[in-house]
């Protein structure tokens, strides 16, 4: 069985963070392992006050996980929420001693890392510590194999403002990453999710609907990298992780759903049907 490693955050009542994609990764048949970097009972855009994990307690839930001999059975890592630079620090480590660890028994050849550089968003801004941010562009980044920033993530990995899906595909290129890039503006009142590799670049994009629940860019990254550990071509996974969007985005407009109905959509999360408009760039 496929296995992934979540290092981010729980909430218990929120479709958001690690909590969403273990959700996700389940409905995909990848067996989830979640270290919480920190811990809500709900949302925290509304009002919770959470435990962070400290350090110690982060070193040591993941030092149990390797000490199970898991982390050569790791196909996929998925990085979001961090509370402290130290947590960062800690997960840097993880995923250099995930990539040396013995492979025997493991589902793939070789682990793929997804870093979600999580910062900000608009109109917000800014919504972890300044030095959390620059210790992910710092020490997550660059040994990526994938990063899933929002528009204005990248807009802070570069140090430019980016102004839409063209200049977006210049900022992953500057970075020298390939990235699944999330909230980019398409136009005519749509919102798109940008896939950029070494040679290509592909907008994918759908109604911008009102009222769209928490969590959708933390659904992209455990989709997409479930499609990676599945063996579908990048840009496959990036296609069915727009549509997976779309679906649930929908579904929970109409349901009138308070969060992503991310189990109830069931097969329809790993086989959606939701329309979107590709352009290559």
């Amino acid at each position: 069985m496929p296995l992934a490693l979540v290092m981010s955050s729980f909430v218990a009542a929120s479709r958001i963070g690690g909590a969403a994609q273990q959700y996700v990764l389940a409905q995909h048949k990848i067996d989830p392992v979640l270290a919480p970097t920190v811990m809500f009972g709900r949302n925290p855009a509304r009002g919770a006050e959470g435990q962070v994990t400290s350090p110690e307690v982060f070193r040591r839930m993941l030092g149990d996980i390797e000490a199970d001999a898991l982390f050569g059975l790791v196909d996929l890592v998925i990085t979001g929420h961090f509370s402290l630079p130290e947590q960062v620090e800690i997960a840097a480590g993880v995923l250099e001693r995930v990539r040396a660890a013995n492979r025997e028994g493991a589902f793939a050849g070789r682990p793929t890392v997804v870093v979600d550089p999580i910062m900000g968003d608009e109109p917000k801004g800014l919504y972890v510590r300044p030095e959390v941010a620059a210790a992910v562009a710092e020490r997550l980044v660059p040994i990526a194999d994938w990063i899933t920033p929002n528009v204005w993530e990248l807009s802070q990995l570069v140090g430019r403002h980016v102004v839409d899906a063209a200049d977006a595909a210049a900022a992953a290129r500057e970075l020298g990453k390939c990235a699944l890039i999330t909230s980019v503006p398409a136009g005519d009142d749509r919102i798109g999710l940008l896939y950029v590799d070494e040679v290509s670049a592909t907008l994918f994009s759908h109604p911008r609907l009102e009222r769209a629940p928490s969590g959708t860019g933390d659904l992209v990254t455990a989709s997409f990298g479930a499609g990676l550990v599945e063996g579908l071509p990048a840009l496959a996974a990036a296609e069915r992780a727009s549509r997976a969007a779309a679906e649930t985005v929908k579904a929970g407009q109409d349901w009138r759903a308070q969060e992503l109905p991310i189990v109830a959509l069931g097969d329809r999360l790993v086989r959606p049907t939701a329309e979107v408009r590709i352009e290559h760039l």
